[in-house]
């Protein structure tokens, strides 16, 4: 930490220099004038301890040329004046302390800096965990894939990060929609301020008019203090609003003029409070048919499409489930300390026969299974299990057969329905008893070979 000290009594800097570097994290640096310590910024000080009066400058004056160019920068005053007034005057301007000259000084001094220290250790904490909350969510680490439908994903999330108009999110649930969202907001001038999430469908219908926008104590029952909205809480970044779909028509209204007028009411006051908030929104039904259907305004629509991103499901995307295979199991090496897994070419093949009704979610619940049960390093065919095998069924279009595997597919859904009753799956389907038996022959020659 490098402290300038601006005194023009060489016996009393000095004697405060050796107190002050008893710490090896101190690098102290003396100005003798004032003059001498505005030529001396260039070598970006931590902190400064100026002496009030000195004789080229006042404190006051070098303490208003300092904070005119560097407004952020900690100043502490030392002077031999015991004047309230004067002291008063310096922390209203911004001084981070002011210290008398007597025997104490030295002892404040130290205890000031080192407040100032944890001070600045903060606010640096709080900048690294910034940068890396942007790192961590660039889009090109966090959407993984190299489909055609990828590229064109990225496509769209560059051109919202060129302006601040609002962006709605759709497609299948588990396709990735709130990464998206943190991808645009922690790549955007806004990445400093708050991302908030807010989902539609978690919150009761009568409480979301007070989550939206906070409220007043004593405004219901149970509000015992004042409460930020989310809206509120997101001022100056970006709220997410999840399943907007799922919003009542009431509510619908209420957010239209809130998003109109950029500004809200706590619910039970009257102050106006402006908003700066970039809104993104998310859906997994069709909102265009939402409307036509009655159950989400027309209005309200055309305030938050902005720039529609849709997410493809995994089933479209071409290799990219080998990719987000891969993807996970090294995320699942790193989180358990382990080496990561080999994918034998079976359990690709079995990989990508599979429709994922669930998507990106879904593969990922199940290749971490799949690295628990491997042995040898690999994860076999064997390994993969998938849960939803009645959602599969009624979603089998989705995925990569030949027609003579869709129709034995059908037939044996049939028949565990029909608890193997082939009379009765022969007449449901209209097909002859022998194309199932034959099926079964065969596929019980196949367990045999």
């Amino acid at each position: 930490m490098k402290i300038f000290l601006v005194d023009d009594d060489p016996f009393f800097a000095e004697m405060l220099k050796y107190y002050l570097q008893l710490n090896p994290d101190y690098d102290v640096h003396i100005c003798n004038t004032g003059k001498e310590c505005l030529s001396a910024l260039y070598q970006a000080p931590d902190i400064i301890c100026i002496d009030f009066g000195l004789p080229d400058l006042q404190g006051d004056e070098l303490f208003t040329q300092i904070k005119n160019l560097y407004p952020d920068l900690p100043i502490i005053v030392i002077s031999g004046q015991e004047n309230i007034e004067v002291a008063v005057n310096f922390l209203k301007l911004g001084a981070k302390d002011y210290i008398v000259k007597n025997e104490h000084t030295k002892e404040l001094l130290w205890n000031s800096i080192i407040r100032l220290k944890e001070n600045i250790s903060l606010k640096q904490e709080v900048k690294d965990l910034k940068d890396e909350l942007g790192t961590k969510y660039a889009f090109e680490k966090t959407i993984i894939g190299q489909s055609e439908s990828v590229k064109r994903i990225f496509s769209k999330i560059n051109k919202a990060l060129q302006s601040n108009i609002n962006v709605s999110i759709t497609g299948e649930t588990g396709t990735g929609k709130e990464v998206v969202a943190k991808a645009i907001h922690y790549n955007s001038p806004r990445k400093n301020k708050p991302f908030i999430a807010v989902n539609m469908a978690a919150i009761p219908k009568e409480l979301v008019e007070s989550e939206f926008f906070g409220h007043e104590k004593g405004s219901f029952t149970g509000a015992t203090e004042r409460a930020l909205g989310k809206f509120e809480q997101a001022n100056g970044g970006t709220i997410f609003l999840d399943e907007i779909a799922e919003l009542d028509l009431n509510i619908q209204s209420k957010l239209l003029r809130a998003l109109q007028e950029r500004e809200i009411t706590r619910v039970g006051g009257t102050q106006k409070i402006k908003l700066d908030v970039r809104v993104i929104t998310a859906t997994h039904k069709d909102l265009a048919n939402e409307v036509k259907k009655g159950t989400f305004r027309e209005d309200l629509y055309y305030r938050i499409i902005g720039l529609p991103i849709e997410l493809p499901p995994l089933r479209e995307r071409e290799q990219d489930a080998l990719i987000l295979a891969r993807h996970f199991i090294e995320l699942f090496a790193k989180e358990n300390k382990s080496k990561p897994l080999a994918l034998s070419d079976e359990a690709k093949k079995k990989l990508l026969s599979y429709s994922f009704p669930g998507n990106v979610r879904e593969l990922k619940s199940v290749i971490d299974l799949a690295c628990v049960m491997a042995d040898n390093g690999e994860i076999m065919a064997e390994d993969i299990t998938f849960y939803n095998l009645e959602k599969k069924s009624e979603n089998f279009l989705n995925g990569r057969k030949t027609l003579k595997e869709y129709t034995t597919d059908i037939i044996f859904h049939f028949l565990k329905k029909n608890n193997n009753d082939v009379i009765k799956t022969a007449k449901m389907l209209d097909i002859g008893k022998s194309t199932i038996y034959n099926l079964l022959s065969q596929t019980e020659n196949k367990r045999t070979e």
